[in-house]
């Protein structure tokens, strides 16, 4: 019973993921709007890791956020990258703006081991089925590992968030959020 729910978590996991947003230059491929158009997903076949768009490959070995941190960000937890290209908008003091980079590259290197452990543990998967060694045990291993790498991946992102709370005055995240388009009365 375990398997079958971690593979439904991982399930839902990937369809989000992949989910576009066509204001996200850095969202992945719409699966669910692909396959209905009846073209399967024929255009796929030449992926390295058929899971993973480039974007999404890119992505990842990159430390991007790739929209894991969406809770976040749209219930007013700041993200670390946009704080610093929205630092003099903030009124940010040079203690913020060093904190605040700090913080930032700490994503980014988190995020980059992490991403890298995860792009592996897709490509393991992927070669499972490649190789014609997939099983219902070789593959419920597989998709648990890439299902904790996705949510250590999302955690490291929503951490940073949570920290920046710590570095900002509350006017500056009220303020944040207006320039980012969130606030009700900034529309």
């Amino acid at each position: 019973m375990k398997s079958i729910a971690v593979l439904f978590l991982v399930a839902i996991s990937l369809s989000c993921a992949h989910q576009s947003d066509p204001t996200d230059p850095h969202a992945g491929h719409n699966m669910m709007d692909h396959s209905a158009t009846g073209a399967g997903y024929s255009d796929m076949m030449g992926r390295d890791i058929k899971a993973l768009s480039k974007e999404e490959l890119a992505g990842l070995m990159d430390g991007m956020g790739l929209g894991m941190a969406l809770p976040a960000e749209l219930n007013g937890y700041p993200g670390p990258m946009h704080v610093l290209e929205l630092k003099d908008k903030l009124s940010l003091t040079a203690e913020q703006i060093a904190k605040t980079q700090t913080l930032f590259d700490e994503v980014k290197s988190e995020s980059k081991k992490l991403g890298a452990e995860l792009v592996e543990s897709e490509r393991r998967l992927d070669l499972l089925f490649k190789e014609k060694k997939a099983d219902d045990e070789s593959v419920s291993a597989a998709t648990e590992e890439a299902a904790i790498l996705r949510g250590r991946v999302r955690a490291a992102h929503l951490k940073y968030h949570l920290r920046m709370m710590d570095v900002l005055t509350s006017e500056q995240v009220v303020k944040y959020q207006e320039l980012r388009g969130y606030s009700k009365t900034g529309k």
